[in-house]
């Protein structure tokens, strides 16, 4: 049994955070979900997916993109199920056309959106604050700030959405989605996975006669969550000092660490809010009167700097309130608990007694580990060819992705990327503005997720590109999650299988060739004639990513291969237009690391030697 449909209330579980909101949502009697993958949110959909395979009550489905998912989600909310749908934080960029009119019609049934937002980008674009997207909604938000609270709020986010009829936005940020902590089990609370849609076209279909009216509404019910707020538990204000701290989220933890390190409980009060909009005014308004000066200690941008100087001025308080300044926090990145200590001592005018850092400029630096492409990755072997082919001087507009690392030297083909299917609408733009050959590419999940519609201009407005798509068979950067493509029996479950080629040649493509990467020669002379073809030709570059198929039981085994020093001249191909991992240098000799290398022979294929063969071990 799935470690998450344990029945047993009272039983502590470590749990990852993402894990704990799994849970939150199956305590509340979730029986649909949907999402699109995306770090740092991807685990909480693992969940339902694995838990799908044991229960046949719960319905759950990788979305073909975030705004997909919302839909799928909305239907099934407003025809009765409680229901889920998780993303990341630019996802929720992609869901925001639906997001805004879900927010008019409500729903009939509890129904919580997942936001994960990425302060620091470890993972993303941007690091954009996803809190305004409750004010532009109009939307409830929920911040928890610790494990426990991710899977409690979680289930009282069910409650709340299913009062007040709406959709409820909970946000997390990467630091929360993967804390581990002992989390209290509560009662899973019974599926309710079918319902009965009544149908009310005047409620639901948003022409403007029925939106003017819907508008109303959802500002009634945004002043009933303002009083909701102002009474809830889940915004407390903690201890009787008369300094103020005002926090939200991941932060709150930095504080209340940085008030014991400092030893000044006694003289911070410390405002907590964890459903964070509508903000409780009354409840602010009595804080500003209770204390001296206020420090708002929040990840990213002034939101609730600026609300609660909204309420200080609207009621003649003229206390300090700072937060965001050169002096105090950064708009930027992710906070610490250590820089949240020095700014608590600084403006409070304490000093901070906290012991100084380990003394660490005799240890040696460790060494850089930036990303990279895995060895065996079959998008070298694509980026190889296609250099070959085109050199430096191809543009090349490049997607959200593993390929997306194709940034890095030697491989250097990544010229412009702004979000998921931008590299197929982009070469438009490119290819129309100047007279270099643009290259663009895709990943097979980011295709089907967004890539479609571009290529559909690209074809009806007769552009000149070449869009090669990676096809690895999988959803690689966030955990090989299936996508339309992708062969699900190997996953274990059934699904229509899409043909990334079908599609291409549907949507009107005349100059179409698949290639296998892994086969140098070949793809070099089809990459040449796609090249060539005047208007958009499409390049599909086929194979299974090796980490993926080793986690399916398809892995291929070969054995790895090694460097016959007697033929190699040093010239060192393999390395400078290569440069897979398994190669390093041990004196000025190039060596292949066994361990790594998967035997994927492209390396062989060009050496200018044939100094690299298979070992014999």
């Amino acid at each position: 049994m799935h470690k998450l449909l344990v029945d047993s209330p009272g039983e502590k579980l470590l749990l990852l955070g993402n894990e704990a909101i799994s849970r939150g949502a199956l305590e509340a009697g979730v029986a649909f979900a949907t999402c699109y993958p995306g770090t740092p949110s991807s685990e909480i959909p693992l969940q339902f997916f694995k838990i799908t395979k044991e229960v046949d009550d719960l319905y759950f489905e990788y979305s073909t993109n975030e705004k997909v998912a919302l839909e799928v989600a909305a239907g099934a909310a407003v025809a009765g199920v409680r229901t889920i749908c998780t993303m990341k934080h630019v996802g929720l960029n992609v869901a925001a056309d639906p997001l805004m009119t879900l927010a008019y019609t409500g729903v009939n049934a509890g129904m919580v959106i997942i936001t994960a937002d990425d302060p620091s980008l470890f993972s993303s674009q941007n690091e954009q604050d996803n809190r305004y997207f409750a004010r532009l909604s109009g939307l409830p938000m929920i911040e928890p700030t610790n494990v426990q609270e991710m899977k409690d709020l979680t289930a009282y986010a069910f409650e709340l959405s299913e009062q007040m009829k709406l959709p409820v936005l909970l946000r997390t940020t990467t630091r929360l989605n993967h804390i581990r902590g002992a989390v209290t089990l509560g009662r899973l609370k019974p599926r309710v996975s079918k319902a009965v849609f009544k149908k009310d076209p005047f409620s639901y279909v948003t022409v403007p006669a029925v939106s003017r009216a819907l508008h109303l509404k959802l500002m009634e019910k945004f002043d009933r969550l303002c009083d909701i707020s102002n009474r809830s538990e889940f915004n407390p204000v903690i201890g009787q000092g008369s300094w103020g701290i005002a926090t939200s989220g991941a932060s709150f933890n930095y504080v209340n660490d940085a008030v014991n390190d400092l030893g000044i409980q006694d003289k911070v009060r410390i405002l907590k809010l964890m459903l964070s909009y509508p903000v409780p005014q009354t409840k602010v308004l009595n804080f500003l009167k209770g204390v001296e000066k206020v420090l708002v200690v929040e990840e990213l941008e002034p939101i609730l700097e600026t609300e609660l100087k909204v309420v200080a001025q609207e009621n003649g308080i003229t206390i300090p309130i700072k937060g965001k300044s050169p002096e105090l926090f950064s708009r930027a990145y992710e906070y610490d608990p250590g820089l949240v200590r020095k700014k608590i001592a600084a403006y409070f005018g304490l000093q901070d007694k906290t012991p100084a850092p380990v003394d660490l400029s005799n240890v040696p630096t460790l060494p850089a580990r930036p990303p990279n492409l895995c060895p065996g990755c079959p998008h070298r072997a694509t980026y190889y060819a296609v250099k070959q082919v085109a050199g430096d001087e191809a543009i090349y507009p490049t997607d959200i992705g593993c390929y997306t690392l194709g940034l890095l030297p030697p491989i250097s083909a990544a010229d412009f990327v702004i979000c998921m299917g931008s590299s197929v609408s982009s070469s438009a733009g490119f290819s129309r503005t100047q007279d270099k050959k643009v290259i663009s590419f895709i990943g097979d999940s980011t295709f089907f997720h967004s890539g479609i519609t571009g290529l559909v201009n690209g074809v009806h407005n007769n552009h000149n590109f070449t869009l090669v798509i990676l096809d690895n068979g999988t959803t690689a950067m966030t955990g090989h999650q299936p996508h339309p493509g992708v062969d699900s029996e190997a996953m274990g479950f059934k699904a229509t299988q899409l043909s990334v080629e079908s599609v291409v040649r549907g949507l009107g493509v005349e100059k179409v060739v698949v290639v296998n990467p892994m086969k140098v020669k070949k793809t070099i002379e089809a990459v040449k004639d796609a090249v060539a073809f005047q208007g958009v030709s499409v390049i599909i570059s086929k194979e299974i990513c090796p980490l993926f198929a080793k986690q399916i039981g398809q892995a291929k085994k070969a054995k790895p291969f090694v460097v016959n020093q007697e033929k190699c001249k040093k010239h060192r191909t393999c390395i400078n237009q290569v440069a897979c991992p398994a190669f390093y240098l041990e004196g000025d000799q190039v060596m292949i690391n066994k361990n790594q290398c998967i035997g994927c022979a492209v390396c062989a294929q060009v050496c200018p030697e044939n100094a690299i063969v298979p070992s014999k071990d």
